[in-house]
């Protein structure tokens, strides 16, 4: 049974760095795509990478500050967030889905079906 499990949310003072992990457990694809959605935006796709081949998909308004990586072996992947601004405070969702389509149009669209619980970044002054 495929699981998602979210870590790493917390305080962070604005401009500061903060990682979010992703541990997903009983992946049943062979290829797949693991993304981060931010509920504060509608759910929009953040960042997204694909298994296949580790290319990754950043939505416009982050690229330049958040990264997304991934540890194979771990089977975890991971948002780096730098230089946070009080509009990345949230709600960060973790979802994976097979690979079904391009990795941009997946992410774009919200094409998955398994969602972790959630981890909350906290804006501090």
């Amino acid at each position: 049974q495929l699981q998602l499990v979210e870590s790493g949310g917390g305080y962070v003072q604005p401009g500061g760095s903060l990682r979010l992990s992703c541990a997903a457990h009983g992946l049943p694809w062979d290829e797949y795509v693991v993304g981060w959605f931010f509920r504060e935006k509608s759910y929009d796709g953040v960042s997204c990478i694909s298994s296949k081949d580790g290319s990754t998909y950043y939505k416009d308004s982050v690229k330049g500050r958040f990264t997304i990586s991934r540890d194979s072996a771990k089977n975890t992947v991971y948002l780096q967030i730098n230089n946070l601004k009080p509009t990345d405070a949230g709600v960060y969702y973790c979802g994976a889905a097979p690979l079904m389509t391009t990795l941009q149009d997946m992410c774009a669209r919200v094409l998955f079906g398994s969602w972790g619980q959630g981890t909350w970044v906290f804006m501090s002054e």
